[in-house]
């Protein structure tokens, strides 16, 4: 009569033992793929984007100097020992091993990159980022036809004549931010997007970051995580700044963008779980995307209506900047076909990388199509040279992780900040939103 009992305790004893097994197998490669993740830092520079591991970890890649060969076949083998883990029934656990093997495919692809490998826009954006852009391009058609209708239709709304990109930086000069005025309209921006954020969702309570303001960078703005849930948040001030990129920065680079997400993974992976490859984060990675599409998509969540987030603007930041909001409504109707044209830059970079254009076309393009003045234009040439297809993140994220969230919430607020909560919080990847 006793040997059901028997018999259930040991299949009970033989799962749980599989069970400590398979996490201490992950917890290895887990702690080798951080090792390489700081090993190819040696080689690349902006690979590493933030580290918040043991000191030693990165001292020891330092001294080490791997090769990228050398890189590359421990890749290949850590590869090969995932291939072969079973797939766990809890979905994070999944979720764990589909976000291991992506990162090291990932790093095997950059270590490629670095050897010499040449791959098309697609391509790379595949490898290294878990997805690819769409082209707008109708078969049999102009390739351009999809941004020729948008800018017909911004020829009506700015006025004058001229290049459009050059009557559109005169239309909107009365809403560029004083530089003076920059930090208190940045930091008022920021105490809304906190206050909106921490209403729906648990930060850790000694979670903060500075703001600095910097000069001669490629891009706009930049999330520095540090670690204890801090980060450092630059502003590149090179190009003037407009009213409606306060919110913009504030959300993206903090709250919920960044620096939530960031906090979160610390939070709940490394600390809660000791997940170790979430203490380093691999630039030129899936990761990125899912980074970057939150960001972006948090301004939405943060202000769920366009009402929501002018009233905001128009009462408080507006006045702060001293900028007349008499005109708002009319500049915000054009901020959202400018929306429409933000494909125009992966246009660019795609022809830029794959060729069919040179630096100069490129900077023409991005003025015709993204409107861009030279100086601005120029700036974003510089990024899509250092950073590559990393310009589908942010469009391509935004759109994903927009589709992934309200796919669950529909119009619910409520239930939008909890699944984008879940999202910030989790490994999943990419081709996981579009389960």
């Amino acid at each position: 009569m006793r040997t059901p009992t028997v018999l259930a305790f040991g299949l009970c004893s033989f799962i749980i033992s599989s069970t400590v097994a398979r996490a201490d197998s992950m917890n290895g490669i887990a702690e080798r793929y951080a090792h390489l993740v700081l090993s190819l830092g040696q080689h690349d520079p902006d690979y590493v984007d933030a580290f918040y591991g043991p000191a030693e970890w990165k001292t020891q890649a330092e001294k080490e100097k791997k090769s990228l060969d050398a890189i590359g076949a421990e890749a290949a083998e850590l590869s090969a020992t995932l291939a072969k883990t079973p797939n766990a029934g809890d979905e994070l656990l999944r979720l764990r091993l589909e976000y291991l093997q992506k990162q090291i495919s990932a790093l095997a692809a950059r270590v490629r990159m670095l050897k010499g490998e040449k791959l098309k826009f697609d391509d790379e954006s595949r490898a290294l980022y878990d997805a690819v852009a769409p082209t707008y391009r109708q078969s049999g058609s102009d390739p351009d036809s999809h941004f020729d209708q948008i800018i017909a239709q911004l020829e009506k709304k700015i006025p004058g004549t001229g290049p459009l990109w050059e009557r559109y930086e005169m239309w909107r000069k009365p809403f560029v931010i004083p530089k003076e005025k920059l930090d208190t309209v940045f930091q008022l921006a920021i105490k809304e997007c906190r206050a909106r954020t921490l209403a729906h969702v648990a930060l850790p309570p000694n979670e903060s970051f500075t703001v600095e303001y910097v000069t001669n960078k490629p891009w706009g703005g930049y999330n520095w995580y540090k670690g204890n849930f801090h980060s450092v948040i630059q502003v590149n001030t090179d190009l003037p700044i407009f009213i409606d990129r306060a919110v913009d920065l504030a959300a993206h680079e903090g709250y919920p963008g960044h620096h939530v997400y960031n906090s979160l993974l610390e939070k709940n992976l490394v600390r809660d779980r000791g997940w170790v490859e979430f203490s380093v984060y691999a630039l030129f990675s899936p990761q990125s995307l899912v980074a970057e599409g939150t960001a972006n998509f948090g301004r939405d969540v943060a202000f769920p209506t366009n009402t929501e987030r002018m009233k905001f603007e128009k009462e408080v930041l507006f006045p702060a900047a001293g900028i007349d909001s008499k005109r708002a409504d009319e500049y915000y109707a054009v901020q959202d076909l400018m929306k429409q044209l933000d494909y125009a830059v992966n246009e660019a970079a795609r022809r830029l990388i794959n060729g069919e254009i040179d630096e100069n076309a490129a900077m023409q393009w991005l003025q015709k199509y993204a409107l861009m003045e030279p100086a601005r234009a120029k700036q974003r040439v510089k990024f899509i040279q250092r950073y590559r297809s990393y310009v589908i993140n942010y469009n391509l994220g935004e759109d994903m992780v927009r589709r992934y969230i309200e796919k669950r919430s529909g119009t619910d607020p409520e239930k939008r900040w909890s699944e984008f909560g879940k999202l910030l919080s989790s490994p999943r990847l990419p081709s996981g939103l579009t389960d």
